[in-house]
């Protein structure tokens, strides 16, 4: 691995830049890190191993992608009057700008990651709301609009007599590469369920999947576009969607509809759909899947025990049910005789909950973690992070239950194939060279408690 500096000091007396190749070594050293599996809930820590991967994009990738930006940023910037627009780009996190709010009366926000900037010291004014308004779309029923060609979204708020009295107006981003820590999963043709809260970057990263599969994989890509946040507003779709093709829909409560038509009229291999959030919605999800249609989506939540609590959203992970287990089962179990279960098979084959826009937990087997979190155990997740770098990071994840991180238990199936086939593979380099080298003195160190051999 190599890069080019010009940056290269010269020696004394000399003033003329030389440039200079620079060799760096890779680092594989192990690191550990705890983690908890759930936020703000008493579940275990995890030891997680991390693993270098793919390098930073070039330099020439980069500059095109921001200069597209600096493009549509400007598109969104013009809805806003002069002094708003001088005072926006002379902050010095524009391109991390979110959104800009404008409400009738108030001063008008701009929010960044560091927190709202005030705009102007004048409150935001009618004219204001109808010069943005005049610029935009139409706004659907869903009180959504955008402009044409970009990814932005504008969302109205009215007052009872159906007046806009105030606008966010949030800043859309086509950022390529966002969904390479899910690449072996997309190409394995896994269907995949997404799920974060809101602002966490869902759209960015199923985007980019359709991108994707459409262009690297050269597999038939339909995106149902609810608000037109995947693909962009007006007739033509946004580049970043790659040769995937785009279906509308006119109405949210006729996206079921728009699902089943996608998969009848026009034999797509993968469907995308952004947002699931209502019975119907996901009774079409649970039929498309059972068509072998490969189907990429995404849900409000925070983790999978958010489906497993949504009573419109729990056919997705394969419903739940309550089962009277018998004395004897029950006392085999060491569990009450109502128990919950899982109804059937999932809708999606694995799970991804979004922590942050550099990581993600990974559910390989939806209906294992399912299973797992209805009998009480903890399931095995994989944490997958990108550095400050620009690097990939893949992790595996091991159940913590002494405080001094030295009785350690093997979860999953000990059988499994893949890169496992032997114990020690269960175990982080670093931990399994150190049992090793104190094999032969402290025998004792390491306690495995097996659950089950088959």
């Amino acid at each position: 691995m190599f890069c080019y500096s010009p940056f290269h000091h010269s020696p004394p007396l000399i003033t003329k830049w030389k440039p200079q190749l620079l060799f760096f070594k890779p680092n594989f050293k192990s690191q550990f890190s705890p983690l908890n599996f759930y936020p703000n809930q008493n579940f275990p820590h995890f030891f997680t191993k991390r693993i270098s991967g793919y390098p930073i994009k070039s330099p020439a990738f980069s500059s095109s992608l921001e200069d597209e930006f600096d493009v549509e940023l400007g598109r969104l910037l013009s809805l806003l009057p002069e002094e708003m627009r001088r005072r926006i780009r002379e902050h010095e996190e524009l391109r991390e700008l979110i959104e800009v709010v404008m409400d009738i009366g108030r001063k008008p926000l701009a929010r960044f990651p560091s927190g709202d900037f005030v705009l102007s010291d004048c409150p935001i004014t009618v004219q204001d709301i109808e010069h943005a308004t005049s610029q935009v779309g139409d706004f659907a029923i869903d009180n959504r609009a955008g402009i044409s060609r970009t990814l932005h979204r504008i969302s109205a708020i009215r007052n009872r007599k159906g007046t806009i009295i105030g606008l966010t107006c949030r800043v859309g981003r086509a950022i390529s590469g966002s969904a390479d820590l899910l690449r072996d999963l997309v190409q394995d043709g896994a269907s995949l369920l997404l799920i974060g809260p809101p602002g966490v970057g869902k759209t960015t990263i199923i985007r980019d999947i359709a991108r994707m599969l459409a262009n690297d994989y050269k597999k038939r890509v339909m995106i149902v576009d609810t608000s037109n946040e995947i693909g962009g507003d007006g007739d033509i779709p946004h580049a970043g969607i790659g040769c995937a093709r785009r279906m509308q829909v006119p109405d949210s409560d006729m996206q079921h509809k728009v699902l089943i038509e996608a998969v009848e009229n026009h034999m797509p291999q993968v469907i995308v759909i952004d947002e699931i959030g209502t019975k119907l919605e996901a009774m079409a999800a649970c039929t498309i899947a059972q068509r072998g249609i490969q189907l990429v989506a995404t849900a409000h939540g925070v983790t999978i025990e958010n489906l497993i609590m949504n009573p419109s959203l729990e056919i997705l992970i394969g419903g739940i049910q309550s089962v009277t287990l018998g004395d004897e089962e029950a006392n085999r179990r060491g569990v009450q005789k109502t128990v919950l279960e899982r109804k059937g098979p999932s809708t999606f084959s694995c799970g991804v909950e979004i922590v942050s826009k550099t990581e993600l937990r990974v559910h390989r087997c939806l209906e294992a973690t399912v299973d797992a979190v209805l009998a009480g155990r903890f399931p095995r997740i994989e944490i997958r992070k990108m550095n400050s770098q620009g690097l990939e990071e893949s992790s595996q994840t091991f159940t913590d239950i002494s405080s001094d991180k030295e009785d350690l238990v093997v979860t999953g199936d000990l059988s499994e194939t893949s890169d496992e086939n032997s114990i020690g593979n269960h175990f982080p380099s670093d931990l399994s060279s150190k049992m090793a080298d104190d094999s032969t003195e402290d025998r004792d160190l390491l306690h495995m408690y097996v659950y089950g051999l088959f």
